[in-house]
C-alpha cells in the first residue's frame, strides 16, 4: 500500500487560497477489476477513498512513517500571480491591438 503526500493546487473556479496551505495524504489505488457486463471499474480496497489532511508536510511524513506506509512526496510548484486591472485593457502602450 503506497500513498502520495502533496499540497493540492487551487481549482480553476477558486479565487482564494483555501485548502492550498494544507498537505494531503491519499492512498494510491491497488487492485481494480473491470465489470464485464457494464464496463464499470470496481475495487475491494477502500483505502483510496480515504484522504487525510495535515497542517504541515512534516506531520504528514511522520504519520506515514509511523504507520509504515510507503509514500511519495510531491513538492508544490510556485504560484505565479498575474495582477491585472480592467483599465489595462485600454492603455495606449499595449503590445497588441484591442479588438472586440
Amino acid at each position: 500500500m503506497s500513498a502520495r503526500i502533496s499540497r493540492p493546487a487551487k481549482s480553476a473556479t477558486q479565487s482564494g487560497a483555501a485548502r492550498t496551505k494544507v498537505w494531503l495524504l491519499e492512498y494510491a489505488p491497488t487492485d481494480r477489476q473491470i465489470e464485464p457486463l457494464m464496463g464499470w471499474t470496481s475495487s475491494s480496497d477502500t483505502n483510496p477513498q480515504v484522504k487525510l489532511w495535515f497542517a504541515t508536510r512534516e506531520e504528514a511524513v511522520a504519520y506515514a512513517e509511523r504507520e509504515g506506509i510507503a509514500y511519495r512526496l510531491e513538492e508544490p510548484k510556485a504560484m505565479t500571480r498575474r495582477v491585472m486591472s480592467y483599465s489595462d485593457n485600454f492603455k495606449t502602450n499595449r503590445v497588441g491591438q484591442w479588438t472586440h
